[in-house]
């Protein structure tokens, strides 16, 4: 019996995956667990045009992160924290601030998460950072530290 399933199968394959089990497996174990469906000319054309939904909206996204990506190249960003004197700073510069300070200058907003700082910013300068956008694509960005 051809059945697709609805999550993954350890052993068998994965969610979405078209496969070919024996009737009784199928009718005693997966079926009533919700495991699979049976493969049925309507549940196969649902199941592609969920993967072809999924795919445009793969490909949307990644083209939103190359063009969040080429902006961020180009942008300097100025971030204000509190110093004493010196060029050093009370504390450091994380990647909160530097996602907050992101928003309210260009409006895009970023996850903390996703901007990775190489090293500790304790002093006043201009670093780089880099920001994880998905998709495998990583974007260089130059901030600027300013003492408020």
């Amino acid at each position: 019996m051809k059945v697709i399933l609805l999550q993954d199968v350890k052993g068998k394959g994965k969610k979405g995956q078209l496969l070919e089990v024996s009737d009784g497996y199928a009718r005693n174990y997966m079926l009533p667990r919700k495991i699979a469906v049976e493969a049925t000319a309507d549940a196969v054309n649902t199941k592609n045009m969920n993967d072809k939904a999924a795919a445009e909206k793969a490909a949307k996204e990644r083209a939103e992160a190359l063009d969040i990506s080429h902006k961020l190249r180009e942008m300097t960003l100025v971030v204000k924290a509190k110093g004493g004197g010196a060029g050093r700073l009370f504390g450091s510069v994380t990647n909160q601030e530097i996602a907050d300070a992101l928003k309210a200058a260009s409006g895009i907003a970023l996850d903390k998460r996703k901007i990775v700082i190489s090293d500790t910013i304790k002093s006043v300068g201009t670093y780089t950072v880099t920001c994880k956008l998905g998709y495998e694509i990583t974007a260089p960005l130059t901030v600027k530290i300013e003492e408020a």
